[in-house]
């Protein structure tokens, strides 16, 4: 229970083994905290469905006095792991298939043709007076929690696997589909006009956010025409829900967020200075800030996205995970 027998509620004094049976219920629909930043699991089923699953496995008729509103009480709870012991991600049935097929593309792509890129969006940066990682480097005080920030920003990043090239980009404005493929764009025109002739086919693995996954149709509509600009044929490869840690682009956010650990972001260009001044393989990252407005929500009709989706090839065997589009001219 890892609890000492005087920190226990009463309830669970007087029903130790009901008790034990709810935390071995909650444990087994548990899943790893989605952003991998504590050592907590989440347990995620609605309302109500501990004590329909308690009354279905015979709890509660061992023990009648087991209040509902103690049973419900626990979700969704955040359950410390115990010390040495990791959570496992949920898995979605496709799991397996899908990092093999990602390894299978990898090999795929050792040619020089292709340039394999990995993108992700950071959690928002908030701009301020803030600690970071409840220390702060000189003599100043700051804020240990949020009192009402004003400007955020949210970073985006493409890294290249091969070269260890890295581009940020900090949004102003909502995170959205739009967002993500117009940093692309700016880290298109970033290429050396050498490198943009002798690439045939980009590789971009991502996680499967709602900004950028394989059924968001804004996003879908702006990568097609993306790919018909740059002329370059683009292969879309995701990762399964609750992996996103292996996207190799989180190791960059990794060393951003140790490099400027400790640091008070004040303001915006303090926040790119920091930025600017990481090195991912011995690199500095170039780092650009974007003041446009983006709408949230903007999805694509279903007759519009019929003419989008037929530039899509699908894997048929993942088709969600990984997609090919061809731009125009060679379709």
């Amino acid at each position: 229970m890892g609890k000492n027998a005087a920190e226990l509620p009463v309830t669970e004094k007087k029903h130790p083994e009901v008790a034990q049976a709810l935390w071995e219920l909650a444990e087994s629909h548990a899943q790893q905290d989605p952003t991998f930043r504590t050592t907590f699991v989440v347990h995620p089923p609605d309302r109500g469905g501990s004590h329909q699953a308690v009354a279905s496995a015979g709890i509660c008729g061992r023990c009648p006095a087991f209040p509902k509103r103690y049973v419900e009480s626990v979700e969704p709870q955040r359950v410390p792991v115990a010390p040495g012991a990791q959570a496992k991600p949920q898995k979605v049935p496709e799991t397996d298939a899908i990092f093999a097929n990602i390894r299978e593309r990898d090999r795929d792509s050792q040619d020089e043709a292709v340039m394999r890129l990995s993108m992700d969006c950071k959690a928002t940066v908030k701009i301020g007076d803030y600690s970071r990682g409840g220390k702060t480097r000189g003599d100043h005080r700051a804020a240990d929690h949020d009192m009402g920030c004003e400007e955020k920003h949210t970073p985006f990043g493409v890294v290249n696997e091969d070269s260890g090239s890295l581009h940020l980009s900090f949004g102003s404005s909502a995170k959205t589909s739009d967002f993500i493929i117009d940093s692309l764009y700016a880290w298109w025109e970033r290429q050396a006009p050498e490198e943009r002739a002798r690439v045939t086919h980009l590789q971009i693995k991502a996680d499967n956010g709602p900004e950028s996954n394989g059924r968001r149709t804004q996003f879908l509509k702006r990568m097609v025409q993306f790919a018909d600009h740059i002329g370059k044929s683009i292969r879309l490869l995701y990762y399964p829900p609750y992996h996103s840690k292996y996207n190799p682009v989180e190791r960059c956010w990794g060393i951003l967020e140790k490099h400027w650990n400790g640091a008070k972001l004040t303001d915006t260009q303090t926040m790119l200075e920091w930025a600017k001044t990481m090195t991912w393989k011995g690199v500095h990252p170039v780092v650009e800030l974007s003041r446009t407005v983006y709408e949230k929500g903007v999805t694509v009709a279903k007759e519009a996205m019929q003419a989008v989706e037929s530039r899509l090839e699908r894997n048929p065997f993942l088709p969600k995970w990984d997609i090919l589009i061809r731009p125009v001219s060679v379709v």
